[in-house]
């Protein structure tokens, strides 16, 4: 069968941004989310406020197509960016140090969905020098996920040893896109991976609602226990296969490509966003055991469009959902539960946004269960992340532009 080329989330896509003011939501600021596919309904009475309207600053620039943002637990403030193409730059006291953390480029492969796409700092980085990151390569013709342990040198805190890696899961690749790539340690200790459903269109290799894969995943691994028999990780003994039924290290399945997910600190919840084909993009609060709607369902409707009828039994759907429209775009990029200080009216507030189309919102628990999205600011960038620093304040990565930017409440 010949395959369609899937053109979503490609990060060498430069796609023409649309330019909306908030209006274009039909009020969706504060409001309801109607007309975004969400299937949101009127806000309670009192209603919250608004969250408050989002500006940028700059920060830092001259980067190659990054990709990610993060901040290890150790009191340096230093920020870490991941550049596409495999290597770590490191960010102190808002200058770009010339030397790289870390360089990958000679064994990954990127270019498209592909590159050096995750990075997790061990919760005692600041003792133990431990982190980790996962990236794809090339081996015999084959693509490959690869996740990796490697340690900082003792002797120089920016500086990474590149033959301290240690390489803890493969994953062989059946397409070159939907590779996933992010990794976070959960409130738990345990390091958590997400990996897509392998490529294609349609998920034609069955993997995201299979138990037998580990693509179309979020997995969970003990990176401090004994290994379990054959790995190079232990398996936490309450996932939900770890007694069988499925492979031990899932914690989630039927995601199709949960490019960016975070975890909430005060509430430990893990919010995932799912890069949806063809209608809609995700919003998923992850739970232990959940079954999500991919390929069975996208968003709360049933795949392909033009079924009028599914057997979504046991799937859980998103906590929110827009569409491929003019008030929406095309590929969701996660962000961060905001815990800062710098904007008060944020606090609580879920900021992702889109790589396509301009668009940075807010998603406000305003009952439990319903769920309110918000426009917090439109810009002309193509952004493939957010980064949260140690205080809990957010920034934009910048993909096009090579740079990274803060967020601020608007004047």
């Amino acid at each position: 069968m010949k395959k369609k080329t899937d053109r979503r989330n490609r990060f060498d896509l430069l796609v023409p941004l649309l330019l909306l003011g908030v209006t274009a939501f039909g009020g969706a600021c504060g409001g309801g989310g109607g007309g975004d596919g969400s299937g949101g309904s009127s806000s309670p009475s009192p209603a919250p406020s608004a969250p408050p309207q989002l500006a940028l600053s700059g920060f830092v620039s001259g980067l190659n197509k990054p990709v990610g943002l993060e901040a290890p637990d150790d009191g340096t403030g230093r920020l870490f960016v991941l550049e596409q193409a495999g290597t770590i730059r490191i960010i102190r006291n808002g200058s770009l140090l010339p030397a790289p953390f870390l360089d990958l480029a000679a064994k990954v492969e990127s270019g498209g969905e592909k590159g050096l796409l995750g990075l997790a700092f061990h919760p005692r980085f600041g003792a133990n020098r431990r982190f980790f990151v996962n990236y794809t390569r090339r081996v015999n013709l084959q693509l490959q996920s690869v996740a990796s342990e490697f340690a900082a040198s003792p002797a120089d805190p920016d500086r990474a040893d590149p033959a301290s890696e240690r390489q803890l899961l493969i994953l062989d690749q059946p397409a070159e896109n939907h590779n996933g790539g992010q990794l976070a340690f959960g409130p738990d200790g345990f390091l958590y991976l997400g990996f897509g459903d392998g490529g294609g269109e349609g998920d034609p290799f069955g993997n995201a609602q299979n138990p037998q894969t580990l693509l179309g995943k979020i997995l969970r691994l003990d990176v401090d226990g004994p290994f379990a028999p054959g790995k190079q990780y232990a398996i936490p003994p309450d996932n939900p296969f770890a007694g069988g039924g499925g492979q031990p290290e899932i914690w989630a399945l039927g995601l199709r490509n949960p490019w960016r997910f975070s975890f909430d600190g005060p509430t430990g919840r893990l919010f995932a966003a799912d890069v949806g084909p063809d209608r809609f993009e995700e919003i998923d609060l992850i739970v232990k055991g959940g079954k999500f709607g991919w390929s069975l369902m996208e968003g709360d409707q049933c795949y392909p469009a033009g079924i009028l009828s599914c057997d979504a039994t046991g799937l859980i759907p998103p906590i929110h959902q827009y569409g491929h429209d003019a008030a929406g775009g095309t590929s969701v990029i996660g962000g961060f539960v905001y815990r800062g200080t710098a904007i008060p009216g944020l606090a609580g507030v879920l900021v992702f946004g889109d790589f396509t189309s301009g668009f940075v919102w807010g998603l406000r628990e305003v009952s439990p269960g319903l769920w309110e999205r918000s426009v917090l600011l439109t810009h002309a960038l193509i952004v493939s992340s957010f980064g949260r620093d140690a205080d809990g304040e957010l920034y934009l990565v910048d993909y096009g532009n090579g740079a990274v930017l803060r967020l601020r409440a608007a004047p």
